[in-house]
């Protein structure tokens, strides 16, 4: 796809399209084919907000790069999830999609018709005065410790951006807004607090991710950045009659005025 953009910035708004939550398995041939397809046609660049795959078997991995073909005509900009990671093959997950051409982001950022996309995992760890703190016990620690690299990714991949519109891409939440709906006992897992900091640091337009397949479907940071839950199961259950991603609208009248417009696809 061509880039229309001028001096970085669109020529007209970008559409992005955004799901997490895919969970592709062996027996997904076809699954997705509406979907992606659906995608390429009302969208500009697709995003995919983690658990790709349901098991992260290279198998898996290889379904879904079939089932993406059929948006082959558009970028896709992806995070991995958790369940990639389950069977201890991520590497092998990460090289496959990257070889078809998916700009998989791990603390790293890529800009797509004049908007900059920074992407990272994320991490559990839970939200505001219940944010787990690195004291007691060495595992305790290191668990922390997890949650505050990936944060550091995510900051150092929007450092990178010189975008004027920028998209953060993640797997777990970042704010508790968007995890209402789940359990709270399971809050802590969903996401961490450490992630929004670097969306209030560096003035993100939105943010996207998934993880929470119950949860809210938007909310917003304490430096007022919309924050959308992609999960392909809630825009299921929530949208039935609709293709199920969120299609985002990145465009300005000039630097000052930004626009953000938002709709759950566009066929419903």
């Amino acid at each position: 796809m061509s880039d229309n953009s001028k001096n970085g910035q669109p020529s007209s708004p970008a559409r992005i399209a955004a799901v997490g939550d895919l969970h592709c398995k062996t027996s997904s041939q076809g699954a997705f084919h509406d979907l992606f397809a659906r995608i390429s046609q009302d969208a500009d660049v697709m995003v995919l907000c983690g658990d790709l795959t349901d098991h992260g078997l290279a198998e898996e991995a290889h379904v879904l790069v079939r089932e993406l073909s059929t948006a082959s005509a558009i970028p896709a900009v992806a995070v991995l999830g958790n369940h990639d990671f389950e069977s201890g093959k991520a590497d092998e997950v990460r090289k496959i999609l990257c070889d078809a051409g998916v700009h998989l982001l791990d603390g790293d950022a890529t800009e797509v018709r004049g908007i900059g996309f920074a992407g990272a995992k994320g991490f559990a760890g839970g939200f505001g005065r219940g944010t787990l703190s690195a004291f007691g016990e060495p595992i305790i620690k290191r668990f922390v410790q997890e949650a505050v690299e990936e944060a550091m990714k995510l900051e150092a991949a929007l450092l990178r951006l010189r975008t004027p519109h920028r998209l953060a891409v993640l797997h777990y939440a970042p704010i508790a807004a968007t995890v209402e709906g789940e359990p709270r006992e399971i809050f802590p897992f969903l996401g961490c607090s450490r992630l929004e900091e670097p969306l209030n640091r560096y003035r993100v337009n939105a943010c996207v991710h998934g993880h929470a397949h119950n949860g809210t479907l938007e909310g917003r940071t304490t430096a007022g950045a919309v924050v959308y839950n992609v999960s392909l199961p809630l825009l299921r259950k929530r949208f039935p009659d609709r293709p199920p991603f969120r299609l985002i609208s990145l465009g300005v009248e000039d630097e000052k005025n930004m626009r953000i417009t938002e709709a759950v696809g566009s066929g419903g």
